[in-house]
């Protein structure tokens, strides 16, 4: 069933309108049942999210007998970038996931993330899908903060992704979907995977079988669940930036999610004007390698890989 969860008017008699797809047992009172929120599509250059909708949808559609709970799918929150293939609010100027929880009678932008929490509040479980940015590329992980990585842990193993990275309070943005969400009591996770403006099919295929384990372990399947993997666990102080010095074009020597020993390449800086290299990235230490730049051109700065340190991929 296609359900509206906010519209709101534009100019030109045109309207933003924000919808989502609710899947339920066919013939079943629907109170009290368990309820999983999908959510993805706040930042508008992020398309890796819009696949494990449809993914998610196509095993719940091939055996419908099994669904015992409610999936509620919202895969466009923010319509207009999607549209416009822009990561904030065309129009707002605003990152939508930098105005939550919102306010009803504030501003069109936080009255629609007010109207959006109000739909979400009374989940069992919500998980906000995100894409990497143009430049990097990253493995299927669930991102925690760590005042709620205990609470949420035992959801995160299920999501069958690589990695669950837990972020230190001060670096978590208190205006963000998960944050608020968490804060009303609804257990949010947050995965990203992928690189922006783009489909990784293969990511995500594995996180909605992971989804499907969440699924069952809410109650809300009782069908046949994937063997899910075994991720990578990391606090911050286990993770490492690798970081341009220079300028120039980067050529990666290994594959993404390589495992790597002290001393590896794991990539070049040339300089195409003179056609030199001008720096090597090196593997300061053994380790997993979890983010690899996906876009060449860099600067003096620019994020060229992550590693975490002692880590391996089962």
């Amino acid at each position: 069933m296609l359900q509206t969860v906010v519209s709101v008017a534009l100019p030109v008699q045109e309207r933003l309108t924000i919808r989502k797809k609710r899947l339920a047992p066919a013939s079943a009172d629907l109170a009290g049942l368990p309820r999983l929120c999908v959510v993805t599509g706040t930042h508008g250059d992020e398309l890796e999210g819009q696949y494990v909708c449809y993914a998610l949808q196509r095993r719940i559609q091939a055996a419908p007998e099994h669904l015992t709970g409610i999936v509620d799918i919202y895969p466009a929150l923010n319509p207009l970038g999607l549209d416009t293939i822009t990561r904030g609010m065309p129009m707002f100027d605003l990152d939508m996931n930098r105005i939550f929880p919102g306010a009803p009678g504030g501003p069109a932008a936080e009255f629609i993330a007010s109207e959006l929490m109000d739909d979400l509040r009374g989940a069992s479980c919500a998980v906000d899908l995100h894409a990497s940015n143009i430049f990097l590329r990253e493995v299927p992980q669930v991102r925690l903060n760590e005042n709620n990585a205990d609470r949420l842990m035992p959801f995160a193993r299920l999501l069958n992704t690589d990695f669950i990275w837990v972020h230190p309070n001060a670096t978590v943005l208190e205006s963000t979907l998960a944050y608020s969400l968490n804060t009303a009591g609804v257990p949010a996770l947050v995965v990203e995977m992928g690189t922006g403006l783009r489909l990784t099919p293969a990511c995500g295929e594995q996180v909605a079988d992971g989804l499907l384990a969440l699924m069952a372990r809410l109650d809300i399947w009782s069908g046949e669940v994937p063997v899910g993997r075994v991720p990578v666990e990391s606090t911050d102080g286990e993770v490492i930036l690798l970081n341009a010095e220079v300028p120039g074009m980067f050529l990666p020597t290994v594959p993404h999610g390589a495992q790597l020993e002290r001393g590896d390449l794991i990539g070049e800086i040339v300089d195409v004007l003179r056609g030199t290299p001008v720096q090597q990235i090196i593997a300061p230490a053994a380790g997993w390698l979890f983010t690899l730049r996906e876009y060449p051109s860099c600067y003096a700065g620019s994020v060229t890989a992550r590693m975490m340190l002692g880590g391996a991929r089962l």
